[in-house]
């Protein structure tokens, strides 16, 4: 009697990789959670690295690094273009922020956490180190319920004509950033709350995905392009919405884009799926842990 068992290869990430991504994630959340309250956030970080690329060098794949820590001179490890695995099985685009919220490891506030994505080679957005514009949103609403182009307080009045609901019962998450001056004063002239975050727009994204326990219906903003491929990533795998867009603003940024061809469009909007997967391919897996307390979910899950 035979017992090889044969997996679909469209579902080859998720059903075989998917436990060993959890553990990826995990020992770099604990390697960093052990420096947390100690202030030193490089040595948090430091910690996070090197752990979770021990840990990706275990897995049978030919890994890329598209999202990491850095330019090869910048970053010894986990930079852009290294290639991890065993050099054996499916060939892997991966997107790392092995600690995200490092300042927050480092005075032991909560929200900091080590994440990753992973998707077929060729699948995830390059994105450079640039910011980018987002919205996002939970599933169940149909598509288009916000829209990147449409003032805050627009999307506020839409969101909860959605849900049914006054704008009053809307929560909106933001970084507590000076530039987001506009996008609260909007937010607030409708009635609807604002939570602010001083780190961590990941992990913001990721709570608009399960509004009963966090609390969060939306989350708007600007911030790092690579962590918007990550949480694009989560939604894609979990359900919601995200679009976001690529803020080049000096000639250099533009020139770098324009030898990108999925990025010579300076104006795109980017939607989570588009971001995730510019050709047709299996979903990404995507996984994050906690390395520090979380106040706005109840634990640290695999997405």
């Amino acid at each position: 009697m035979s017992t090889h068992i044969s997996v679909p290869p469209q579902l080859l990430l998720e059903r075989i990789l998917t436990l060993e991504i959890v553990r990826v994630t995990e020992r770099a959340a604990v390697s960093a959670a052990r420096l947390r309250g100690h202030g030193n956030e490089k040595a948090a970080d430091q910690a996070a690295v090197d752990a979770m690329r021990r840990e990706l060098n275990k897995l049978p794949i030919e890994g890329t690094v598209v999202i990491g820590e850095g330019e090869r001179d910048e970053a010894p490890m986990l930079f852009i273009g290294e290639k991890v695995g065993m050099n054996a099985g499916p060939q892997v685009d991966i997107a790392v922020d092995p600690l995200e919220g490092t300042t927050l490891c480092a005075k032991n506030m909560p929200g900091a956490i080590a994440t990753m994505a992973m998707a077929d080679g060729g699948t995830l957005l390059h994105a450079p180190d640039v910011y980018m514009q987002k919205i996002a949103v939970g599933p169940g609403y149909k598509k288009g319920v916000v829209e990147l182009d449409a003032s805050p307080a627009d999307n506020v009045r839409r969101l909860a004509k959605a849900k049914g609901v006054d704008a009053s019962a809307i929560t909106v998450l933001v970084l507590d950033r000076a530039r987001h001056a506009d996008i609260i004063t909007g937010v607030r002239s409708t009635g609807a709350a604002v939570r602010l975050i001083t780190d961590g727009d990941v992990a913001g994204v990721i709570h608009c995905a399960d509004p009963d326990n966090t609390g969060v219906d939306m989350y708007i903003g600007t911030g790092g392009a690579p962590e918007g491929v990550l949480a694009a990533a989560a939604l894609r795998c979990i359900g919601g919405q995200m679009q976001c867009r690529l803020i080049l603003d000096t000639e250099e940024k533009r020139e770098w884009a324009s030898m990108i061809r999925a990025l010579s469009t300076a104006s795109r909007t980017w939607r989570a799926a588009t971001a995730c997967s510019p050709r047709p391919a299996s979903p990404p897996v995507r996984c994050c842990r906690g390395s520090s307390s979380a106040r706005m979910s109840s634990r640290p899950r695999p997405w």
